[in-house]
């Protein structure tokens, strides 16, 4: 950044402090130690697909200035698992996060450095002063301007050193499979053997040497190898694999040591029906979830193609949503190009019946899309982009980082909506029309393991979701590591099984092939394995708690509160002013009756708010957005016509509690240069 935009007075970066460190061979690293680098300080928590996207905007420069930038995650927890320094071990590992890790349960570097959301960037200086703080995504344009500023300002005071980092990789713990993802099950025909003849010429008998025993296969997204993993019933037995293993994005051969093709950390699987499937040209829509693509595997000839998506991450709600003055007729086409369409982080899909598509849960955007195999046709099915937990009309609801699918018989898709804690509805009439329903959850912050009436039950932030045959729900209760039930005949909530290390998904088990008694497969992802769990006729009873995160409530007072949002853009660009104020703020608050005046949409960063004395406290949703092209600028001051844009968005969620001594301001940063 150009000493016009560091104006403010130098500021010493706060010492880190926390449990524990990580990727670092065992020592204890401080700004000390790190004196002659620029310190990239990256807070993050593991459970955010935002701060997901942002480990992959760093590390291009992470290894383009190797040796002048050090990286560290803060690694400051939203929920309680991810206070579990074993969690937090295997999602290092997990996310391939090759720069040191500090561990900060207790958020005290979290305060220390004021952030507010998750992801926050701070960069400190050779020196050990704060030169930028950043605010969600799509930063690496502006830290690529900022870092050579940077190295040749501290070159020529001889403050820059150069050298190699502090970073030593972790030992890998996984086998055949590295954090699996999802799992989908494939009938006897369907799978990778179905139409070969056994090498003993008995097709059943060879079928159970395989490790198949005729009864079907699952097939399972190896997610942490960048590959799908086809294995027989008794989970061991590898019968085919699909792409390379090496993460990338390339169409092409999947099947076997030969394979080109390459995915990037895929989740979730879907087996088109027989007849779309024929029609279509493939068997399998896969969400691959980095590449922000969905992506066709066909298993007669096992090629990978792409379906839908453009690879560049989708930032905004931006599709041409339409909606009638009574709520109906929502359509949210965008457009007739599959691959024209930007996605963001798909992380699971199901076949719908009553839609005639694929339904997607786009986690990155907090929005259920589809998408229909035989037009490629992509919608937008239910959310507006914001992201919290609010129920009604599909255009009006909120989702928060849905991560699980699945349809019931009445033809309606149950939602594992992992950031509220929640199990969630869209319920779809005959028409088509979908509204959205909360059976279980209560908002961004309300967390727990609790049993019994619905309302008063609690998740955390559940990743898989299947239907029972009885109509009740499994979930796969990540961050409790267990699987509970949710039965809507009775309102209750109940557990069928605990001490599993981060179940990302549960699928009824149609095989039989454990034997008689009822069972459920459940992906378990850190421990690298598919295990089978009892359906009992009885659930376990469990109640240990409501809880909410740790995250502190900013104390503000009842009345006026004047909020500002500072950003600034980075050198080389200008704001967007040609068709008026490229800004915009969108506010509102959780319960409703907190926010008096001052909510909706509207341009600029600055507003007013008016918050209610009757409301003891809650939460203030804040989207705050800027758009800003590259330069230079013309002769008048004008950005060029085709110069390239860029589009700067971060959501707050910010817990507050009224009291009458509290702050009367409340200063955000989603783009603030000190």
């Amino acid at each position: 950044m150009s000493e016009t935009v560091r104006t403010h007075a130098r500021v010493r970066a706060s010492e880190l402090v926390g449990r524990n460190w990580l990727n670092t061979g065992g020592k204890t690293l401080d700004l000390e130690a790190l004196r002659g680098k620029i310190v990239l300080l990256d807070f993050w928590t593991f459970c955010c697909i935002n701060c997901l996207h942002v480990l992959d905007e760093l590390r291009p420069l992470e290894e383009q200035y190797s040796d002048v930038l050090v990286t560290v995650g803060v690694h400051s927890p939203k929920f309680e698992h991810e206070a579990d320094p074993v969690a937090l071990a295997a999602a290092v590992e997990r996310y391939e996060i090759h720069h040191p890790v500090l561990d900060d349960p207790e958020l005290d570097t979290w305060k220390a450095y004021t952030a507010r959301a998750w992801p926050t960037l701070v960069v400190i200086d050779p020196e050990g002063y704060i030169v930028a703080h950043l605010s969600g995504e799509g930063h690496a344009d502006g830290l690529a301007v900022l870092i050579p500023e940077l190295i040749a300002e501290h070159e020529a005071k001889g403050t820059l050193h150069r050298g190699s980092g502090p970073y030593v990789a972790p030992e890998a713990t996984s086998g055949t499979l590295r954090f699996p993802g999802k799992a989908l099950f494939l009938p006897a025909g369907r799978g990778s053997t179905a139409g070969e003849e056994a090498s003993d010429g008995g097709t059943a008998a060879g079928a159970a040497a395989s490790g198949s025993d005729g009864k079907g296969s699952w097939l399972v997204t190896d997610t942490g190898h960048h590959r799908l993993v086809e294995l027989g019933t008794d989970f061991e037995t590898v019968l085919a694999t699909y792409g390379s293993g090496t993460k990338g994005y390339s169409d092409g051969p999947a099947a076997g040591d030969d394979a080109t093709a390459q995915f990037n950390e895929p989740q979730g699987l879907v087996l088109l029906p027989e007849d779309v499937a024929a029609r279509a040209g493939y068997d399998v829509v896969i969400a691959d979830s980095v590449n922000h693509r969905l992506r066709g595997l066909s298993l007669t000839d096992g090629k990978a193609l792409t379906l839908a998506g453009n690879g560049v991450q989708r930032l905004l709600e931006t599709g041409p949503a339409r909606v009638d003055e009574d709520g109906a007729g929502f359509s949210g086409s965008l457009g007739n190009d599959p691959l024209d369409v930007s996605l963001s982080s798909p992380w699971d899909v199901v076949w719908s019946r009553k839609l005639n598509a694929v339904v997607v849960a786009m986690a990155g955007t907090h929005q259920i899309f589809s998408f229909d195999p035989l037009t490629g046709g992509v919608a937008i099915v239910a959310g507006n982009g914001l992201e919290g937990l609010l129920d009604g009309p599909a255009h009006e609801s909120w989702f928060a980082q849905s991560s699980g699918l699945a349809e019931d018989a009445d033809g309606n898709i149950w939602v594992a909506d992992s950031e509220t804690s929640a199990l969630r509805t869209l319920v779809i009439d005959d028409a088509g029309t979908v509204t959205v329903k909360t059976a279980v959850g209560k908002g961004l912050f309300d967390f727990g393991f609790r049993d019994g009436i619905a309302a008063e039950a609690r998740l955390q932030h559940p990743l898989g979701v299947t239907v029972l045959p009885d109509g009740s729900v499994a979930i796969a209760d990540t961050y409790n590591g267990a699987v509970r039930r949710y039965d809507p005949a009775n309102g209750t909530v109940s557990t069928l099984a605990r001490g599993l290390a981060e179940p990302s998904d549960v699928i009824v088990d149609a095989t039989g092939a454990a034997g008689a008694e009822p069972l459920l497969v459940v992906v378990e992802a850190n421990k690298h394995q598919l295990v089978y769990v009892p359906i009992p006729k009885e659930a376990q009873q469990v109640d240990e708690g409501a809880s909410q995160t740790q995250r502190p409530k900013s104390p503000v007072a009842p009345g006026p509160l004047e909020l500002t949002v500072r950003f600034t853009a980075p050198t080389g660009q200008k704001l967007d002013d040609r068709w008026g104020d490229p800004t915009q703020l969108k506010i509102s608050s959780t319960p409703p009756e907190l926010l008096l005046s001052g909510g909706g949409t509207s341009v600029g960063l600055l507003r007013t708010l008016e918050l209610s004395p009757d409301v003891p406290e809650g939460v203030l949703h804040i989207t705050a957005r800027a758009a800003a092209c590259d330069g230079p600028e013309t002769e008048d001051g004008e950005i060029p016509d085709h110069a390239a844009c860029h589009l700067y968005q971060q959501d707050w969620g910010i817990p507050v509690l009224l009291q009458a001594d509290g702050d009367t301001e409340l200063v955000l940063d989603l783009r603030g240069m000190d």
